[in-house]
């Protein structure tokens, strides 16, 4: 058939999950579109049917049926500025990583508002009233995500499920899993930040402390974190996991362990003697790169983005392995 592409995986790209390995290839594609191909046979390894969830390895031979430019990313990644101009709705397929009945996940692209506030002219929130369902509801969101930081945003379809998510944040049911590259190494290769904030108005704007226990005001913030490669003394990749959910947390966690995020307008003050590596883009590398959370009805939801264009052009220039931080 005229069009029809067999992609080889590189070895890059071992154990990646079959959606995962589409989206990074093809950032146009959406989950339900991927979904039917997956269902019809279009898409096939080594010549037999698989599942979005399918494992591949180095050598497999991935069938690519034909696509259209808009499915093969020609306009490149998904980012704040390339939305601009775009439809809501066509804005927000681009964004979709999973849905059913209940629930959408959503890749959030840095620089995107997911509410209002000074300065925003177009959030997230403001979007979803295009995709309101017959009975008129809006879907809603269940969490937040720093208008810097990209990755997976889980949203309900209806009051009923947000109630029954919101309930699973609450409950710590949810397992949030974040990428980020800091400066210099931590002084554990893992360890548990137990720490007391409290949010200050700035000529910048909010921007949050250590505090004192006991101090007026001051939340109890704990997250966990774990070094998965390091470049020499100079940078790490981290993974960390919020358990409490206050603003900025995991910013403010890595600059108290005298390990800032890279780009972090706020909370990164590099010392006279360190430079921003050349070749690497000024921007935050954060990303929450997977949730796994109870869904509404039955079962769990278990969904990872992948890293922004800035990111994985810092992970390329470094040499450190993508894969390798999936490993579990």
């Amino acid at each position: 058939m005229a069009g029809v592409e067999q992609i080889k995986v590189e070895d890059g790209e071992a154990g990646m999950r079959l959606d995962r390995w589409f989206k990074t290839r093809f950032p146009g594609l959406g989950f339900g579109h991927l979904q039917k191909l997956l269902r019809s046979g279009q898409v096939r390894v080594d010549g037999g049917r698989v599942k979005a969830d399918s494992r591949v390895e180095p050598g497999m031979m991935v069938r690519i049926p034909p696509m259209d430019v808009d499915m093969k990313g020609a306009g490149g990644p998904l980012t704040a500025k390339s939305i601009r101009g775009q439809e809501d709705g066509d804005v927000l397929r681009q964004m979709l990583l999973y849905e059913d009945d209940k629930v959408f996940v959503f890749n959030k692209p840095a620089g995107l508002a997911v509410q209002g506030g000074s300065g925003v002219v177009r959030h997230l929130d403001d979007m979803l009233e295009a995709w309101r369902n017959k009975k008129g509801e809006k879907p809603r969101l269940v969490h937040r995500l720093d208008r810097d930081t990209s990755g997976v945003l889980v949203v309900a379809r209806s009051r009923l499920a947000a109630m029954k998510l919101a309930e699973a944040f609450r409950a710590r049911e949810t397992v949030k899993t974040y990428w980020a590259l800091v400066k210099g190494v931590p002084p554990k290769r893992e360890d548990k930040i137990s720490t007391w904030l409290i949010k200050e108005q700035t000529p910048d704007g909010d921007r949050m402390r250590i505090a004192k226990h006991g101090e007026k005001g001051a939340d109890h913030a704990v997250s966990y974190y774990r070094i998965i490669e390091q470049a020499a003394q100079t940078m790490s990749w981290l993974e960390m996991q919020p358990y409490t959910g206050r603003t900025h947390q995991l910013r403010v966690h890595a600059a108290y362990l005298g390990c800032p995020i890279l780009g972090d307008p706020k909370y990164f003050e590099a010392d006279t003697n360190w430079d921003f590596p050349g070749g690497m883009q000024n921007k935050l590398h954060l990303l929450a790169r997977r949730i796994v959370i109870p869904h509404p009805d039955k079962g769990v939801i278990d969904v990872t983005a992948p890293m922004p264009a800035h990111m994985r052009q810092s992970w390329n220039l470094i040499g450190f392995d993508e894969a390798s931080g999936d490993d579990r």
